[in-house]
């Protein structure tokens, strides 16, 4: 079982979505199948990311086949964090969708194409191909753009629309870069990638790496094409949303992290000034988009934008603390950003509509979600001590050292507004009066109350962990980036006697 550690986390959902499927017509077996789905899949990413931790990277050849030449997949610290954190919101989305979704007639659809959207996230982060990473890419947007039709409206289908054909702009893009690279070094392993881009011509690579930059760029709702986000996010039901918000975004970004360290480094080439001021920009379009939304969810998918911006920075900046400090973000974001919709979910549910002119009094009533509310909506907004405090502090120090000075000013100002639009949640949603129109049950009510609130507890508990105990988790981020910006011990591990 250990040597295949790096491929049960794609194993486990597909045959997963296989018994949920079989069992669709049983409402309660399909809860009950999706819960220990997730928690066995949870298990094995904890697993792997064990090993990973204590003995380095790790590989697995499918079929026997040699790198460079056979399907491998690998795991190094960032992979495997990623794998986990994955499972870790997948578990919360399942036990919330229990009540979010349970009146649905698609309700055992969403959860067998929530285990296909894990697959596709998993091979992923876990691949060692360039072209398997585009396969993946293809199961996710597929079964991504299945969720957001399930008992869609108007609205949410002018929103998969665009999605959609954006995504596959950036996928078609991304498939000329594939045929590109390998027209030019004959193998599509990302080590192996590694060893032979140094022999690709200053234009060719030049090329390439604008291409991959655009594809990325599309996936990870990067300026100025990140327009599909918005206008698709806050039409889908709150758990599809929080599991969106959290992974697909990450996806992209983890992709670029990969190919601009192992296969394409783009430090001190025009592609790096760019994206730096992209990181910039995408800050402030997000956050100024955020603050002129009266909908939470819309709030909420903005924010998502300008999060992405200062993941980006990292990147960007190219040094080993700025993308320590990313790699941080990222963990961090992908659980607050699921919390936050999951919450604005269940404000939904008690008023009937998320926009914040027919909310209120929900301190009053259920002070509990109040407090549950505060600790991701600061975290995100950068209070110390919480998680998002250390990460924004690691990617603005880092943006200060490297001489930076407008695009870490620009950080500070947006968390700014960051604060300014939780703060509109916060009076409107909580602290202002119920309006006369809202529905008059007690809140909460029923014990279906429960599935909401497990995972939004969990996640509020795991932003206060990470902040409070910031060394070990920096100290991982640290090592992480390490691992990217020296990839020894991954190709090592990917091409064994092959390197």
């Amino acid at each position: 079982m250990i040597r295949w550690l790096p491929i049960l986390p794609l194993i486990i959902p597909l045959c997963g979505a296989v018994l949920l499927f079989m069992a669709k017509k049983n409402m309660r077996a399909v809860t009950s199948g999706a819960w220990m789905i997730t928690g066995i899949g949870t298990l094995v990413s904890v697993l792997l990311i064990c090993r990973v931790n204590q003995n380095g990277p790790v590989a697995v050849a499918m079929g026997s086949w040699p790198a460079p030449f056979g399907i491998v997949f690998a795991a190094d610290l960032l992979s495997a964090a990623m794998v986990l954190i994955s499972w870790i919101i997948a578990m919360g989305v399942v036990i919330y969708a229990a009540a979010d979704l349970e009146s649905s007639p698609a309700y055992s659809r969403y959860h067998l194409l929530i285990q296909l959207l894990l697959a596709g996230v998993n091979g992923a982060f876990l691949t060692a191909d360039l072209f398997n990473l585009y396969v993946w890419f293809e199961v996710m947007l597929i079964a991504s753009f299945s969720l957001m039709v399930l008992d869609a409206g108007e609205q949410q289908i002018h929103g998969s629309i665009r999605y959609v054909f954006l995504n596959l702009i950036s996928t078609m893009t991304f498939l000329l870069a594939i045929g590109l690279i390998y027209g030019a070094t004959g193998m599509l392993n990302l080590a192996g990638l590694h060893l032979k881009s140094a022999s690709l011509s200053p234009g060719l690579a030049t090329l390439l790496t604008g291409l991959f930059l655009f594809s990325f760029s599309v996936k990870s709702a990067l300026f100025p094409v990140f327009a599909w986000l918005p206008a698709s996010y806050h039409t889908l039901p709150a758990s599809v949303a929080a599991l969106f918000a959290a992974l697909l975004t990450k996806v992209g970004i983890y992709a670029m992290m990969r190919i601009f360290t192992l296969v394409l480094p783009f430090e001190g080439s025009i592609w790096q000034t760019l994206l730096i001021v992209v990181s910039g920009l995408t800050m402030l379009t997000g956050v100024l988009g955020a603050a002129s939304q009266y909908t939470i969810k819309r709030i909420l998918s903005f924010h998502i934008i300008s999060q992405v911006g200062y993941i980006i920075i990292g990147l960007a900046l190219y040094t080993r603390l700025a993308l320590a400090g990313s790699i941080l973000y990222l963990i961090h974001h992908i659980i607050v950003k699921a919390n936050l919709f999951l919450i604005g979910g269940f404000l939904n549910h008690r008023f009937g509509s998320d926009h914040l002119s027919k909310t209120g009094g929900v301190y009053k009533s259920f002070p509990f979600l109040a407090l549950l509310f505060m600790i991701p909506a600061f975290s995100l907004a950068g209070f110390p001590p919480l998680s998002g405090f250390w990460s924004k502090f690691a990617v603005i120090r880092a943006g200060i050292e490297t001489g930076h000075y407008l695009l870490a000013g620009t950080a500070l100002f947006v968390g700014i507004l960051t604060i300014y639009s939780m703060l509109k949640i916060w009076n409107q949603a909580f602290w202002t009066p119920a309006p006369e129109t809202a529905p008059s049950q007690p809140f909460p009510n029923q014990k279906r109350t429960v599935p909401y609130l497990i995972p939004i507890g969990v996640f509020a508990l795991m932003t206060i962990i990470i902040g409070l105990a910031a060394e070990p988790f920096f100290n991982f981020a640290d090592r992480a980036a390490m691992q990217l910006l020296d990839p020894v011990l991954y190709i090592k591990a990917v091409l064994g006697g092959a390197s």
